[in-house]
């Protein structure tokens, strides 16, 4: 099969194009200028890239338009499509009919810790010799690549796959956001997974959901279609998401962070002894900092048991877990400052971040530096709560070019704050305060300009 792939230099998209690639369709695509990491990782793999949507694309007659949800009414290649009623397809249904079918999908959901998870489980599934595919939303440094398909020859226990050689199980990221302009419905309802996270449930994605009852609405829907004799792991400490659960649940559910479920009772922040119920599984020492890291690894332990492995060695292998990039990802280190990359881009992932920070740095001085860039920031839907979320930090620098709304909303962290519409004058600021000794925390969902070379580059030259 030939697949056109619009948008395909997203990363849930790119990833669709590697594994339909693996899979021995032959894959073409195009997005609005295509650029790298991706259009590189692409391009190494065969794949054929066009800049832009032009209607002729048409003309490459491929046997399916998959549909990125980049895309919108008024693309002049979608309009093209419509107009000659040739035949698309979203990429999570794709996805779902050709790769996810008759497999053993472990799907993580959640408004926080979704790549993270998802990459433990898939390391963990991988060092317990079960090879499995995935499709996650950053690159876990373990494998130095998003997605795979998962070939693999396992013993007759395993024997769900649909294709001789291909692992019976798929870890995917499950996104809660819409699957396309013509299917408004929650990416992760096309996933059927038998083992399924709820990580956690706040308000977000405020261009697409009104309210968190709208979100709630979908992960119920999420739930309405894990089989009984599947598995929810779920956060036994968020309330939304009991109340999610409590709208009618049909699967068993195991809980984490709590006593009667997943839980550690002496956790320090790279440590924890590793609890199910009451029976002591094993003690865990790893890099990853902070509380959430923990409750993403205690999820991943119990996702991965349902799948055959077991806990002792699900704990073996967070030792040697490298995490992924762009989470508190350490970009280097240069005259006693150190420059780390967050992914974080919302109040909650903001101050979970910085509290596992300055657990580990103890009183050594944390430099914040902030991009509202994700459409809920811009929006401003965030300005009561995002100040609180920068607290722990010593020093606080906002790039507030597409977010005016910060600098008032800012206001009351007084000399700590410091906010700017200019990257160069930005970054000079940052220069000009630090010192031996410090931490900057670079937090954006984007690029935010190159801004962490461009740091590391002026204190080499400094």
């Amino acid at each position: 099969m030939h697949i056109h792939i619009l948008g395909i230099c997203g990363t849930f998209m790119g990833g669709i194009a590697v594994i339909a690639r693996e899979s021995g369709h032959k894959v073409t695509g195009c997005d609005q200028g295509v650029y790298p990491p991706m259009s590189t990782q692409l391009e190494s793999q065969g794949i054929e890239l066009i800049s832009g949507y032009s209607s002729e694309q048409i003309q490459l007659q491929p046997d399916i338009f998959v549909i990125g949800n980049v895309v919108t009414r008024g693309n002049p290649l979608m309009e093209e499509i419509l107009n000659r009623n040739l035949p698309y397809i979203s990429g999570p249904q794709w996805l779902s009919e050709n790769i996810l079918k008759n497999r053993w999908v472990l799907a993580v959901s959640g408004t926080h810790g979704k790549t993270t998870t998802s990459s433990i489980l898939a390391w963990i599934l991988d060092y317990a010799g079960l090879n499995p595919g995935f499709l996650i939303g950053g690159i876990p440094e373990n494998f130095g690549v998003s997605a795979r398909i998962g070939n693999t020859s396992l013993p007759a226990r395993h024997s769900t796959a649909s294709a001789e050689g291909i692992s019976p199980f798929f870890v995917i990221e499950a996104d809660e956001y819409d699957t396309a302009f013509f299917d408004k419905r929650s990416k992760f309802v096309h996933y059927h997974p038998r083992t399924a996270i709820l990580n956690n449930l706040e308000f977000d994605h405020a261009d697409i959901f009104p309210d968190l009852s709208a979100i709630e609405r979908q992960f119920h829907h999420f739930v309405r279609i894990i089989p009984n004799h599947g598995l929810i792991l779920s956060n036994g400490k968020d309330e939304n998401l009991k109340r999610v659960l409590k709208q009618g649940c049909w699967t068993p559910v195991e809980e984490f962070g709590v006593e009667t479920g997943w839980h550690s009772k002496l956790p320090t922040n790279t440590e924890m002894d590793v609890y199910f119920n009451e029976i002591h599984q094993g003690d865990l020492q790893w890099d990853l900092l902070g509380e959430h890291n923990r409750m993403n690894a205690l999820a991943a332990l119990g996702a991965a048991r349902h799948a055959g492995v077991p806990t002792q060695l699900g704990i073996e292998a967070l030792t040697r877990f490298k995490n992924v990039k762009r989470r508190m990802e350490k970009r280097g280190a240069v005259n006693g400052i150190t420059v780390y990359d967050d992914f974080a881009h919302h109040p909650t992932a903001i101050q979970t971040t910085l509290n596992g920070l300055r657990t580990h740095v103890g009183k050594e001085r944390i430099i914040a530096v902030f991009e509202p860039r994700s459409n809920t920031m811009k929006m401003g839907v965030w300005k009561n709560s995002l100040a609180d979320s920068l607290l722990e930090a010593d020093q606080i620098f906002c790039f507030t070019r597409d977010a005016q709304w910060a600098k008032t909303a800012l206001d009351n962290l007084d000399k700590k704050i410091s906010c700017y519409d200019d990257l160069e004058l930005l970054i000079k600021n940052i220069l000009l305060v630090s010192k031996a000794g410090d931490h900057i925390v670079i937090m954006s969902n984007g690029s935010f300009g190159g801004i962490h070379e461009k740091i590391l580059t002026a204190l080499h030259n400094r």
